[in-house]
């Protein structure tokens, strides 16, 4: 296994920058989707619209960028491609607060505090625990926890490649499932219900009706990832031989104290503060139509710039009972400083937006997703292989669609009545869908935040790349990809409830 990682990471770090790789794939996707249109490529389907929750029959075919209106797209697009991005303005929000919090000390002093508090031995199941749950607050897990993952690892001598990967594996490789209702499950159980009800529109399925088995999946994957990074990761990584400084065993000083007991209290601000304009009736946080806290609500929709304002307000009031920060000056250079950092990674999302872009134009992702899924259907497998298939085919769809509404709302309405017709519960099919949409968002490319990953790694080993994220992150997804499969199969076969319907 370790020496065909090294070469994983050989051959990928020797391939081009980042950027030059989309470069690369944006000409293959417009050669290709010339092909593609030439030969009359095209899918009929029916899709769920997110938006009505009405299932639609659709055909889409191959649109080509070599066409008159794929060149106008391809020119008039670019700057809009890289505005509709969202990955670009969540970096930006976040990293205002988090580069305030930085430059203070506060995170230096949170990751001191977890280490004196936290045994050492549990230290790597905390960082991934809460990884998994992170996915409660959107993507705010790759931007504050992955980062203080690596300085919690390098802060007591461990490698802080293994707290990257670790922590990485766990927002990523498990965003389907929390211990909580988090606002993707509203999305994909409404969905669901839709595609129920092409095949018997008495039956509908609630919020919490894969919440046992995503329970179980978060005790299973925290044990399973912290094994990997202990047991595989860090014996190939070895002792860590940068230039980060280790400052293992030093405890807080006075003004360090006082800094954390100045920043509980903003936090606890910040809290009240966002409590009174979301939990009363009729709260501007609220859903104006519904009333709902959680789901499609302003509260959901704004959860980075609630982050970004815990990390701000925090690392102000720390700044100031610390005596590192002596004014607003000190505030807004670490504002400007943070945003100046992300430079490098704001023209490599710029050159990534207009591949996507490209891509979902062409519209090669749906035509993939859908001849796929046809294979399956048309296999005759018996309900439990059908299963298993159905997560084979939605990892690998995983690789080139990323979002985990856009592919569920193609695939529910196949899988959903098919699999019901084999007398297998359509929680069971949504359950499914989520083992099969996570493990591979950690070595796909198109990750909006694999190449922040990849810049986070660089920041301890200078020439990290592509090859070394994807070499690191190979075994999680190999390994939690098989036994969590397992985990779907045996609760299958006992018949155990899969939540509360």
């Amino acid at each position: 296994m370790q020496k065909i990682l090294d070469v994983v990471e050989r051959v990928g770090n020797k391939v081009p920058h980042p950027a030059m790789i989309f470069v690369i794939l944006i000409a293959i996707v417009i050669v290709l989707s010339h092909i593609l249109y030439v030969t009359g490529a095209s899918v009929a389907y029916q899709v769920v619209n997110p938006e009505t929750h009405k299932v639609e029959y659709a055909t889409t075919a191959a649109r080509s960028l070599l066409t008159a209106d794929g060149i106008r797209f391809m020119f008039t697009g670019v700057v809009q491609n890289f505005m509709n991005f969202n990955a670009v303005g969540v970096i930006i929000v976040a990293m205002v607060g988090v580069g305030v919090a930085e430059a203070a000390g506060l995170v230096d002093a949170l990751i001191r505090k977890l280490v004196i508090v936290a045994p050492q031995k549990a230290l790597t199941y905390i960082l991934v625990f809460v990884g998994i749950l992170s996915s409660i607050a959107a993507d705010a897990g790759y931007l504050v926890l992955i980062p203080l993952a690596a300085a919690a690892f390098i802060s007591i001598g461990r490698h802080p490649l293994a707290g990257l990967a670790a922590s990485f594996a766990a927002v990523a490789g498990a965003f389907g499932v929390n211990i909580l209702i988090v606002p993707l499950d509203g999305i994909l159980t409404e969905i669901t219900n839709d595609a129920i009800h092409l095949l018997n529109p008495a039956i509908s399925i609630g919020l919490a009706a894969n919440i046992w088995f995503s329970i179980a999946s978060v005790i299973m994957l925290t044990v399973v990832v912290a094994l990997i990074t202990e047991k595989i990761i860090e014996p190939r990584l070895g002792a860590y031989e940068g230039e980060h400084h280790v400052e293992a065993g030093e405890g807080l000083s006075a003004d360090e104290s006082r800094g954390l007991k100045y920043a509980t209290y903003a936090l606890i601000g910040v809290l009240i503060f966002i409590g009174l304009l979301s939990l009363p009736a009729g709260a501007p946080l609220r859903n104006p139509d519904t009333g709902d806290l959680v789901g499609n609500s302003p509260l959901m929709n704004s959860l980075i710039v609630v982050i970004a304002m815990i990390f701000l307000a925090m690392g102000v009031a720390y700044g100031m009972g610390a005596k590192t920060m002596n004014g607003i000056n000190d505030v807004i250079n670490a504002m400007t400083k943070a945003i100046a950092s992300l430079s490098g990674l704001i023209f490599l999302l710029l050159i990534i937006s207009q591949f996507l872009a490209y891509f979902n134009y062409t519209n090669m992702a749906t035509l993939a997703a859908v001849s796929l899924a046809d294979i399956l259907k048309r296999a005759n497998f018996d309900a439990l292989w059908l299963l298993v298939g159905f997560v084979v085919v939605v990892m690998i769809l995983d690789l080139i669609i990323t979002g985990a509404v856009p592919k569920w709302a193609i695939f529910a309405p196949i899988f959903v009545p098919l699999l019901m017709k084999l007398n297998v519960a359509p929680e069971a099919v949504l359950a499914a869908y989520r083992v099969g949409d996570s493990p591979m968002n950690s070595i796909t490319p198109l990750n909006a935040y694999f190449a922040m990953i990849v810049t986070f790694a660089q920041r301890y080993q200078k020439d990290a790349g592509v090859g070394t994220v994807i070499a690191l992150m190979l075994p999680y997804v190999i390994i939690t990809a098989v036994i969590w499969t397992l985990l779907l199969a045996i609760w299958h076969l006992l018949g155990l409830p899969w939540g509360v319907v």
